[in-house]
């Protein structure tokens, strides 16, 4: 299949590379860029474990043609640490214990993360309808809304 040159900006780097029209997004990511955070659970799109936020959006990378965001900024889990320091939820997702075997961990950190940039203040409802589209197989969930939660109270702290 003839490859076609594609440009994306991914965790604030402008990146181009040659990839197959049909290219998904979760591939180009971890093959071609070497970021492995962002995992395949299931190729159909219902886990989120391939979750990466496109222009600020949940996207499951899995089922999304990476021609498609050019030139929208990616971020990925690798992307949320700045300078060395966690980003508000990972710290969370690791004090709350919302992390458990880790698999699932990056999509409902992007996922997360996506929720409070828009609703700093989530209730549990709300919580819960966000990352409704991720699974966990480890939890009860319990812990990874908690983690939110935790999150959310941080970042509003840092603001107000």
């Amino acid at each position: 299949m003839t490859k076609e040159l594609i440009r994306l900006h991914v965790n604030g780097e402008a990146r181009e590379l040659a990839a197959a029209p049909n290219a998904l997004l979760l591939d180009v990511l971890r093959q071609e860029l070497g970021l492995t955070g962002a995992k395949r659970g299931c190729d159909d799109s219902s886990c989120g474990c391939c979750a990466v936020l496109a222009g600020g959006v949940p996207v499951l990378a899995c089922v999304a043609l990476a021609s498609s965001y050019q030139d929208v900024p990616i971020t990925t889990v690798e992307g949320l640490a700045r300078d060395g320091e966690m980003d508000p939820v990972q710290e969370a997702f690791v004090s709350w214990g919302g992390a458990q075997c880790g698999f699932c961990t990056p999509g409902f950190l992007m996922t997360t993360r996506a929720l409070l940039d828009r609703n700093p203040d989530p209730t549990l409802e709300e919580v819960r309808e966000a990352l409704s589209s991720n699974l966990c197989r480890c939890t009860g969930y319990t812990q990874i809304y908690d983690s939110v939660l935790a999150a959310a109270r941080k970042l509003r702290e840092r603001c107000g």
